[in-house]
């Protein structure tokens, strides 16, 4: 077994004596004790500093109700195990406390439990720090406002990454306000993103895996909740946490980030590899998208994964690229042309785009740039290729 780092919160004396006798055996570091939690945000942040590996609880006395305890203790980066501890085998004590989160739960005499569990969390603990695959790629779509059409583009980028790569992607609705991904894609599941959130503390493969749907084209969806459900009052330090453990299981992970920014927005950012702004030519739309991009910039977001992607260009457009990159600060990464009455037969079927279609093969040829995918075949028209080079 193992080294482990050990803490322990026991008030009841004969808990405690029992855990000493059992630990002296055992190849532990006790790096943190005390005889009641006290204050539980006090609590986690020493949690956060010392960082054991096990958590020792005794669930009596706690001064918030005991799921409660287990979920802020769970937030903390690198969350210990917990093992609960209970002077009584009382089934229904037992059922709560495993319910609420523990990962164990113990009662008197300690001896062989605590070493099978120590046992185990050890073995687990080594296969864990095995070689990992690389975590996968997130990328945020945003508008610059609203009705510029980067859910769109999300999904259609979402499919084609798939198609051309032949890797794992996920789609993530994270326009909280109007999401529409679930329904662009088909999605049958019942679940959205807070689902994950609010359970954070107990998400594994799994569980996540009862929250997803099958979208379109072998893409895995998970949709916005609907909008009158969302209070606005979950932490977006959560969301973040959902992100990254998203990369741990898909090679690319496409998020709608909805229109405009916000506090979540702005916190996602921090986790997501390449932002793309997307923006139309009319003025109010660069008016708007010119102080995302200030906004953005002066957050720190770097200007090298910040990419301009203008939607429904007309086939004379008034302004020059040099000109709106003037005008926005960024240079135009792609452009994706007007064709506005093909992408609504799609939609009337039911449907994305086909990829042979005039406005599905910019999609692919999108996807393919940003996944660095070669591409078969010229998608650019001769009215891009001549006022559009850059």
């Amino acid at each position: 077994m193992q080294a482990l780092k050990v803490g322990l919160v026991i008030g009841n004396q004969q808990l405690w004596n029992e855990a000493q006798e059992c630990l002296r055996s055992l190849p532990v570091h006790v790096v943190l004790q005390q005889p009641a939690l006290g204050d539980v945000a006090a609590f986690v942040d020493q949690l956060d500093q010392q960082r054991p590996d096990v958590l020792l609880l005794d669930i009596t006395g706690l001064p918030e109700p005991l799921d409660v305890v287990l979920r802020k203790i769970k937030s903390v980066s690198g969350s210990p195990m917990i093992i609960a501890l209970s002077s009584t085998a009382d089934p229904e004590t037992i059922l709560s406390a495993i319910r609420a989160g523990a990962n164990e739960f113990l009662y008197p005499p300690f001896d062989a439990g605590l070493h099978r569990a120590l046992e185990r969390f050890s073995g687990e603990r080594t296969r864990s720090q095995a070689p990992q695959r690389q975590r996968g790629k997130a990328l945020g779509f945003v508008s610059g406002k609203g009705g510029c059409g980067a859910t769109t583009i999300a999904c259609h980028v979402a499919v084609e990454i798939q198609r051309v790569t032949g890797q794992e992607v996920l789609l993530a609705d994270l326009d909280l306000a109007s999401g529409m991904v679930g329904f662009l894609m088909k999605s049958t599941s019942s679940y959205s993103i807070l689902d994950a959130v609010k359970n954070v503390h107990r998400l594994d493969q799994s569980y996540w895996k009862a929250l997803v749907s099958n979208g379109q084209a072998h893409v895995e969806v998970i949709a916005a909740p609907p909008a009158a459900s969302f209070r606005g009052d979950t932490d977006p330090q959560a969301f973040r946490r959902v992100l990254r453990f998203l990369r741990t299981i898909y090679d690319w992970v496409i998020v709608d980030l909805g229109r405009s920014l916000n506090p979540l927005t702005f916190a996602l950012l921090e986790d997501i590899d390449e932002t793309y702004l997307v923006s139309t030519l009319d003025l109010p739309s660069l008016h708007q998208t010119k102080q995302v991009v200030q906004a953005l910039l002066e957050a720190g977001h770097g200007r090298q994964h910040l990419h301009l992607l203008m939607n429904r260009m007309p086939k004379r457009p008034d302004l020059a690229p040099a000109e709106v990159k003037r005008a926005l600060g960024v240079p135009i990464y792609e452009t994706l042309p007007n064709n506005y009455p093909e992408l609504y037969e799609a939609y009337a079927e039911g449907n994305l785009l086909p990829t042979g279609s005039e406005l599905g093969k910019y999609m692919t040829g999108l996807a393919q740039k940003i996944a660095g995918v070669e591409a078969k075949e010229k998608t650019r028209s001769k009215l891009n290729l001549s006022l559009f080079t850059w």
